[in-house]
Formats: structure tokens, sequence, C-alpha cells
């Protein structure tokens, strides 16, 4: 999990530990880093029609950072691993996408958790929340028959204040 030079917040893709036991400030710490993604997308999206439907530079240099967000945002819980590296808990997962500044994004589980055959239903939901936010969101079926997602930023997304 990256951790953004060491330190700040760290958004959830699936590959950390379980979070730690609820105190509070979880969820304020997520609230608060969506709020700045908004943020950033209406200052630096000023030529488009509505600023906020859209990435943001930061978010097409950072997509797995900006999904992660946008999803554990929405309340969808991610997926967890142990210290082995097995997983421990049932949610979404996040990785590199095919092509370049695509995000990947599978449901997963520990064994027998059922994820297999919650995936159609749990990653709709999170195809639900990208697209909301201006994201391209394809299905596809992969190995075992396994679902995911491909994520990518619109076609043409480059706005007039991109570097």
């Amino acid at each position: 999990m990256d951790t953004e030079h060491g330190s700040g917040f760290v958004p959830a893709t699936g590959d950390g530990p379980m979070a730690p036991a609820p105190d509070g400030k979880r969820p304020a710490s997520v609230r608060t880093a969506f709020e700045g993604m908004l943020q950033i997308r209406r200052l630096a999206n000023t030529g488009h029609a509505d600023p906020q439907g859209v990435p943001a530079p930061w978010e097409r240099h950072r997509p797995i950072r900006a999904v992660a967000i946008a999803l554990e945002s929405s309340g969808l819980a991610p997926s967890a691993v142990d210290g082995s590296g097995l997983r421990t808990a049932t949610g979404y997962r996040l990785g590199r996408g095919e092509s370049p500044g695509g995000v990947r994004v599978e449901w997963l589980g520990p064994p027998g958790s059922g994820a297999a055959h919650a995936e159609e239903a749990e990653l709709a939901r999170c195809a639900t929340v990208l697209r909301e936010l201006g994201w391209t969101v394809l299905l596809y079926r992969g190995t075992r028959r396994r679902r995911f997602l491909e994520v990518e930023p619109p076609a043409g997304a480059r706005g007039p204040n991109d570097g």
C-alpha cells in the first residue's frame, strides 16, 4: 500500500490490513479526503461545464488513490489481507488497469466468503459510484469467469487547465 511518502491519509485499496477498530477518526479522514478531492475538481476544472463531474488532473495522475477515496467515501468496504498476504475481509481491491491511467476493481474475499457470488452486485455498486464522479467504467470477465471493472478517465478528459 502506498503511503504517499509515509505521511498523511492512506486510502484503502483492499491490499492492506484490516482497518483498526472504529474510533471515529477513519470516517472523518475519509470524508475530509473526499471533500478535498471535490474541491480540487472545482478549482482545477474551471473550463468544464460541470467541474465536479470529471476527474481533475490530480486524480488522473493518481487514479488508484482517487478511486480508493471515491469508493471508501461511498461506504463500500475494502478487502484486506493479513501479514502473510491471505485475504481476511471481503470488499473491493484496486490495482493497475490494463490501459495507462486505468484502475482494475475486483471484489475479493477470503476462501468461503461468498465474494464470487456477491461480485456482480457489489461491482455494480462500485460502477455507479465511479460513473457519478465522471469515470468511464467497463465490466469484464477474467479468469475463472470472475468479473472485474476497468476504470479510466473519460475520453478527452484533459481539460484546458492540464499541464
